[in-house]
């Protein structure tokens, strides 16, 4: 796949890890001390503008009691499902 063709997942990415933090009623700031980042870069994150590391989306799954495989799920059937939306 040619990079031209990657989907820029950032924005559902973020969309996603907001969902989970919000269901939990937990805020960026104690999300971010959870999962041993700043709570900046949790706010990049769910605006789309910056994308985890591995080891951060570990982190991130690891205090929203979730694995990163079903974040990254997620973020792939939303991907899929507005892919599928904008073919129509």
């Amino acid at each position: 796949m040619a990079n031209s063709q990657i989907p820029n997942l950032g924005p559902i990415f973020g969309e996603v890890l907001r969902r989970y933090r919000t269901d939990m009623n937990v805020s960026q700031e104690e999300l971010a001390f959870r999962a041993g980042v700043d709570r900046t870069f949790v706010s990049r994150i769910e605006r789309g503008i910056r994308q985890p590391t591995i080891t951060t989306l570990v982190g991130l799954g690891l205090a929203l009691g979730v694995s990163a495989a079903e974040l990254v799920q997620e973020v792939e059937a939303e991907y899929r499902k507005q892919a599928k939306q904008k073919k129509k």
